[in-house]
């Protein structure tokens, strides 16, 4: 099995690239945006199936692990995990895991309301050893994006900043976020 590749952007697809390592090209499956004639190093996972051999690439172990554990929850296979990890950034999708923020989950193509709670409710527990300082006991996170997506915000484009926000604000409740978001938003 291949663990890992080194080499170089060939060719650039739509959900792939072509990584030459040396005079081999390597179809590899990533979520990842890489340039052309890049040279790059992928953790690579290897998935069989009756009818094809695939390859998937992660610039890091974490990304890899991350792929890993989408593919155990059921309805969620690798080409639904790279949608997922392709859409949302691994700090966000392991935060809205943590918070249990379907909705966030649910941006992702491929991916429902119902497939967003399962992934939720199947890897909650499994994203131990990571520290999710969000607000996640009072409430703080999801009420500032609801917040802000009643002002016409898309979740996508805000959730970034309001982790940032609730992440350096501890103390602060709903009513002192939304102002300094906005002010964010703004750029002042």
């Amino acid at each position: 099995m291949i663990g890992k590749l080194q080499g170089v952007i060939d060719y650039i697809g739509p959900d792939y690239v072509i990584l030459m390592a040396g005079p081999v090209g390597y179809k590899v499956y990533t979520p990842e945006i890489f340039a052309l004639k890049a040279p790059v190093t992928l953790w690579i996972e290897t998935v069989v199936r009756e009818d094809s051999i695939r390859l998937f690439g992660f610039s890091t172990i974490a990304g890899q692990n991350l792929f890993n554990q989408l593919t155990t929850v059921s309805g969620v296979g690798p080409k639904v995990a790279l949608a997922i990890m392709g859409t949302i950034k691994t700090d966000t999708l392991m935060t809205a895991i943590a918070t249990g923020d379907a909705k966030t989950i649910a941006t992702a193509p491929g991916v429902g309301k119902k497939v967003a709670e399962k992934i939720i409710v199947e890897l909650k527990n499994k994203m131990g050893g990571a520290n999710f300082d969000f607000g996640t006991d009072s409430g703080v996170l999801p009420d500032l994006l609801a917040a802000l997506e009643s002002l016409g915000y898309r979740r996508m484009d805000i959730i970034d900043m309001a982790q940032h926000l609730v992440s350096q604000n501890p103390d602060a409740d709903i009513s002192k976020l939304v102002p300094l978001a906005l002010k964010e938003i703004s750029g002042k």
